[in-house]
């Protein structure tokens, strides 16, 4: 069987994984003895500098698993390492072997990923499922690769015509439906369910409460945005009306989240969303609980209730989430934390609020993606699909 060999000694595997401890912020540790068993020295440097250039965590978490996953599959396909930059051929391999037809499979058995490769990925612990892969995540490996190729000063042929019409074809032949990544919204009656699962007192109680309304109020954070937030991002405002149309009504708490960098603003931006009552009211009675005046505002508290100086990493905050769903009675394999992002715009939707003043709030810049909610929401509650009932 072709496996995934590498191409150094164990003294370069140390020593590169050496290297890799700069990142320590961004790569757990087990991660760096694996990508330093598969990554060349030219890929260790890459990511080091890369990191220099203040790449956000997500997206170098993201680049360095998809360099392994190139290196692994390179290797295993022609048994040498990765080129760069990656002649066309090779691009259009990477294609046949991910994207493909598993009716012909059933026919064709060389047609996709040949056995040997996929058997050699799978025993690295980078493939988990045979059959072809979902369309989004090729275009993001392509991206990366086009990323990296570009960072190493080098012209690749990632929008060479032929693969561009190879990428269009293999999309069309796969025949996988894309999945959303949460299989149901969070909308307002889930959320309502998930808030009296942490009605309690306890330190947890008040914090999971105060995570779960502000990523929601604050347009469907997304979960690596809650791990990250800052003290240093919230700026208390001057209360609002409760009716916007009602200068007199009873005043509300305001405050300002500015969002730094995240997957579509930069760090230098001056985006910012606003959360109004209640979430306010459950923010500041978390940051009063936890003494907290400075650093993360969402952190770990261990089995016995303490309190710790960590922020919540990004997996935690699923986690957080599913946990509370279970609680709800609800499935957590139906929800995950993108599902507050869905829910805020299908909410929107709902109470008929303007597509554009909800895409402010949540900041997505396609209005394609954010429109999908607002369709998604009018068909649910529309007469085209109940002719017959």
């Amino acid at each position: 069987m072709r496996g995934i060999r590498t191409i150094s000694n164990s003294a370069d595997v140390l020593r590169r994984a050496e290297a890799l401890d700069a990142l320590d912020a961004v790569l757990p540790f087990d991660r760096r003895e694996f990508l330093a068993e598969i990554l060349s020295d030219d890929d260790v440097e890459t990511l080091r500098h890369l990191a220099r250039e203040g790449i956000g965590e997500n997206s170098m978490r993201a680049l360095a698993s998809d360099l392994a996953y190139l290196e692994a599959w390179c290797r295993a396909a022609t048994s040498d390492p990765l080129p760069w930059p990656a002649p066309e051929a090779l691009l259009l391999k990477f294609l046949a072997h991910h994207l493909w037809d598993p009716a012909r499979r059933e026919t064709d058995p060389t047609h996709g990923m040949p056995a040997d490769v996929s058997a050699a990925l799978m025993q690295a612990g980078l493939l988990r499922a045979k059959g072809p892969h979902s369309p989004s995540t090729v275009r993001r490996r392509l991206s990366s690769w086009s990323t990296l190729t570009q960072w190493r000063g080098l012209q690749g042929k990632f929008n060479a015509p032929r693969l561009r019409n190879a990428t269009k074809l293999a999309v069309r032949a796969s025949l996988r439906p894309r999945h959303r990544k949460s299989a149901k919204a969070v909308t307002a009656d889930v959320l309502g369910a998930l808030l009296k699962a942490c009605a309690g007192d306890r330190l947890v109680d008040v914090r999971d409460r105060a995570l779960l309304m502000v990523a929601f109020a604050s347009g469907g954070r997304r979960r690596s945005e809650v791990s990250s937030l800052r003290i240093a991002q919230l700026m208390e405002q001057d209360p609002v009306p409760a009716d916007p149309d009602n200068p007199h009504s009873a005043l509300l708490p305001c405050v300002s989240i500015h969002l730094g960098r995240t997957k579509t603003t930069e760090a230098d931006d001056s985006a910012f969303v606003l959360l109004i009552g209640r979430p306010v009211a459950a923010l500041d009675d978390w940051l009063a609980r936890a003494g907290i005046t400075e650093g993360a505002v969402f952190r770990r508290i261990d089995r016995w209730g303490h309190l710790e100086r960590r922020a919540l990493t990004p997996q935690a905050v699923n986690l957080i989430l599913k946990r509370r769903i279970l609680q709800c009675g609800l499935d957590p394999q139906e929800f995950s934390a993108h599902g507050l992002r869905a829910g805020f715009l299908t909410e929107a939707a709902r109470r008929g609020i303007p597509l554009p003043e909800a895409m402010q709030q949540s900041q997505h810049r396609s209005v394609q993606q954010a429109s999908r909610y607002y369709n998604d929401a009018e068909r649910r509650h529309g007469k085209a699909a109940r002719l017959i009932v």
